[in-house]
Parts: C-alpha cells; structure tokens; sequence
C-alpha cells in the first residue's frame, strides 16, 4: 500500500529496505512539541486569513491539543511506515477529527515544517545552554572569590613557571566560558527567523501572513527568501561550532581536574558525588565525572563535521541527505548540556589542598622573573642583562640543589655584585603573586575585583528577566 500521504503518485508501498532508510521518526519524535506548536501557529494565520474556516481551524487545534497530551502521557503510536513526526501526527489528527485534518497542510510544505521544527528544537537547546553556562560562569566566580589569595603554580608547558591564585585560575576559565555564551547568544539571534510558508521551495499562492507565524512562534521575523528558508542549515552548523570551542574548554578544565586530583598532584578533592571506585583497587577515587567531560569533546566535534560533510555537496533547495541533520544536533547538544551540569557540579564541590598548592608554587624556581624584575628595579639594568643574571642564580641553585630564596647573599653577589639583601623581598610566592597588579593580573585584589564584577553581572542579567 503506498504511504496516504503522498501515494497519490505511486502505485505501490516501498521496499523494506526503502523504508527502513527513509524513515526518520525514531529520531525526529522528539520534536513533536514544536511540530505541534508549529501546526498550531499555521492553521490559527490561516483561519485569520480566511484561507481556512474558523470552525475547522478551531476543530484542528483541539486535536492537536489531543496529540500533545497523548504524546506526553505516552499513548501515543508512532508508525514507521508514516516516515516522520510531521505525517505520524497529520496522520492522527485525521482520525481524531475527520476530513478537516488535511486543511492543515495548506500552504506549507514538509521541507519549510521540518526547517521550522528544527529551528524551534535548536533554539530551546541554545536556551538551555544558555542558563547552563550562565550558572557556570557563577560557580566559577564564587570558587575565585572564595579562593582569591590561595596560591597555586602557574603552568607553562606543564612546568613549573610563576605563582598565581587559584581565584585566578578559576577566572581564567570565567572569560572563556563568557565566550562561549556571548557566541551561542549570536548564534540565536542570526538563527531566529522563521521558515514557515517557505513551502516546498518556491513560497505558495495562498496570501499567507508570515509576519503573523513568524511572531506567534517569538522569531524576530520571517526569511526572506524561500529556496534559503527550506535549505539553509547554517543555525544548526554555527551552534555546533560553538558548542565545540565550549567542549575544548570544558575539557582543558577537565584535563587539569583528572591532573590535579592525582596522587601525584594532590591540589583538590572531588567529592564522591562526581568519583567512582575500582572493581579490583579499593583504594581509588576515580575522577570519572571530569574524564566523560573530556571525552564527549569527540562526539560533540564529530556532529559538526558530520554535518559539514553532508551539507558540502548539496544543491539548493532541500535534498533528504538533510534528514541526517537532526540525530548530530540530537546527540551534541543533549551532551554538552550534560558535560556542563558535571563541570559545575564538580567545581562547586571540589576542596582546595591549600598547603599542597602552596608549597607547590615555590617548587620550580617559580619567582625567577620576579628576582628579574627586581634587578631591573634597583639595579637598573636592561631587563634581558636581568635575564642573564637570573639564569645564572637559577643555574647555581640547582647545583646546589636548592630553592632560589636559600642562596645566600655572598653566593648571589659572586654573580652580580650589587645585589643587596632586598632582594630577598620578592622571592616569597605570597609577594610575588600580590606584586602582580597590573590590569588583568593575579594579585588578590584583581582576582576579588574581577570576581564581584562578574556576580554582580550575572546577579542582574537574572534580576531582569
């Protein structure tokens, strides 16, 4: 039997293996809210319209109202045979209703239906990460107020390189994560136009109101042009860009929590909340939150290649290589959603070793450029002679296998002569970081300063809404 739908053309019902390949309901049911709410705004601009009468208008929406219901209290049967959510749910709505069910269809299309649902689908994922990142970026400006003087290592290339705080640290990672919301914030506002009444490709004969749909579903207005309206998938690709350089972030923070909670590390404690334990080992604490974080970076960057690859070849309008759009954005999005949940879970529960930190930031000859910038001061040499002086001094103390605060004042001056005992001011790890006021940098004050900026931000980003 060929499909209702669209059988008209055909004489006989598909092969198995064409319907096992055209077939998209298993995954496209999970926007039956939008189609719903799509149908919704169409058949109400028809009646308005006149296009339709308002008696079937109001007969169509009530059976919509039915399905919704149905499909929420799950009663509801999804046919593979009907292809899609758009036909499974025409296809109930005909039997709730009568012949009235297939004046919905009117002047519109399956390919502007789907770029409608899928839009409404993309932009609530984008709002819910949205608020994701917005309590991220909270958690982390709360963990760098709280621990704004507590001193860690700085890093570079993993070695040992200048003292920092930990409030720093944290809000190194605030400023990456506000990028990330400001670019998923653009991506929304360019995606928020609104396909329906595209139809097929061409637009319709009907004096369709796309203004009036347009606002009903809150997109700023409609496309402009009908072939880009049913084939455009640049919304989806621009949030999974995003959501691929929010992936790498949320992993280099992953990366560096597997690291720091390591025996050999020791700088925090997970809570068990976010560890598991060995099957064999009784005493591991596993750091398996922050390790899956790290690994649906991969899921998350294959989507968006996926997706380019598929959209590379397409000619204008729509082609069903297109149906391959949803199960990449179905799979990323919900994951990212979930890797941002772990993170803050694990950043609002993790426990600072302070001492461990602490020590750890003297290791390393990290106030090196603090005793060169010291020679630049007092000395006023250039600072690449304060280089050389430094490297010197740094040489000699790993000779004797010491901390450069433990040379003594003569083993000093048998490299540079006029160094006096001042400068053993600037090589405690506490000086160090606190000389370090320049906008931006690491002192305690900056990170306090930079870290209420941010709360009281996102205090009132919340007071409006």
């Amino acid at each position: 039997m060929s499909n209702r739908m669209w059988g008209g053309r055909f004489a006989a019902g598909p092969d198995a293996i064409m319907e096992e390949i055209n077939a998209s309901i298993d995954f496209d049911k999970k926007m039956y809210k939008q189609d719903i709410a799509g149908s919704k705004a169409h058949v109400r601009m028809l009646a308005k319209q006149g296009i339709v009468t308002q008696e079937d208008a109001e007969k169509i929406q009530g059976g919509l109202d039915t399905i919704l219901s149905e499909i929420e209290e799950g009663k509801f049967q999804f046919s593979r045979a009907l292809e899609d959510i758009h036909m499974n749910i025409e296809a109930r709505l005909a039997e709730l209703i009568g012949p009235a069910a297939g004046r919905l269809h009117t002047g519109r299309s399956r390919n502007d239906q789907v770029a409608t649902d899928f839009r409404l689908w993309v932009r609530d994922a984008v709002d819910d990460i949205d608020g994701q990142l917005t309590t991220l970026l909270n958690t982390l400006s709360r963990k760098a107020e709280t621990h704004a003087a507590d001193i860690m290592p700085g890093f570079t290339h993993l070695q040992s390189a200048q003292p920092v705080t930990f409030g720093h640290h944290m809000m190194a990672y605030v400023e990456m994560f506000a990028r990330d919301r400001s670019r998923i914030r653009d991506a929304r506002a360019r995606m928020n136009e609104c396909p329906l009444g595209s139809a097929a490709l061409a637009g319709t004969s009907f004096p369709l109101d796309r203004a009036m749909t347009a606002a009903e579903l809150g997109f700023d207005r409609p496309t402009a042009n009908s072939l880009d309206g049913v084939s455009d998938r640049d919304y989806v690709l621009e949030v999974l860009a995003d959501a691929s350089i929010c992936a790498m972030h949320l992993s280099r923070l992953a990366e560096e929590i597997v690291l720091w909670c390591s025996a050999q590390f020791k700088f925090i404690e997970l809570s068990d909340k976010f560890s598991t334990g060995s099957s064999i080992m009784p005493q591991k604490k596993n750091p398996d939150a922050a390790e899956l974080v790290r690994a649906k970076t991969g899921r998350i960057y294959g989507a968006l290649h996926a997706l380019l690859v598929m959209m590379k070849g397409l000619p204008l309008t729509y082609s069903k290589d297109m149906q391959e759009d949803k199960e990449q954005a179905f799979d990323a999005l919900p994951n990212l959603s979930l890797a941002l949940a772990a993170m803050n879970g694990m950043i609002d529960d993790m426990v600072l070793n302070t001492k461990v930190l602490k020590k750890a930031a003297g290791s390393g000859y990290a106030t090196a450029t603090d005793l060169a910038d010291w020679c630049v001061r007092v000395l006023n040499v250039p600072f690449r002679d304060a280089h050389h002086i430094t490297g010197a001094l740094v040489g000699m103390a790993v000779q004797k296998n010491v901390e450069l605060h433990r040379l003594s004042l003569e083993e000093m001056q048998s490299v540079e002569p006029r160094i006096t005992d001042d400068v053993y001011s600037v090589l405690s790890v506490d000086k160090s970081v606190r000389s370090r006021e320049s906008y931006g940098g690491t002192s305690p004050v900056n990170v306090r300063k930079q870290a209420r900026r941010w709360l009281k931000q996102l205090e009132k980003e919340t007071a409006s809404k």
